[in-house]
């Protein structure tokens, strides 16, 4: 089975940024160890994302695709992960 990374874009400071983490962290741990890695990454750190996300953080990614901008619905992003793993 192929391990599903969700990404968080983001940047220090950023509330609705801590809002998605805590939301992403707690849809991550209600899959089966191994199978969904959680990384973030702050947009300040690279100038590419910098340039194209910086009006939309936090960004999440799934498997490197887009699933949301601004604030997580924990139920979709549930439904996406799966999708991603089946």
């Amino acid at each position: 089975m192929a391990t599903v990374i969700v990404t968080l874009l983001g940047k220090p400071g950023c509330h609705l940024c801590d809002d998605a983490r805590t939301v992403v962290e707690d849809v991550v741990a209600g899959f089966p160890a191994g199978s969904v890695e959680f990384e973030e990454r702050s947009i300040l750190d690279d100038a590419d994302l910098l340039e194209r996300y910086a009006d939309d953080i936090p960004v999440v990614l799934v498997a490197g695709r887009v699933h949301t901008y601004w604030r997580v619905d924990p139920d979709r992003l549930r439904r996406t992960v799966a999708d991603a793993l089946a």
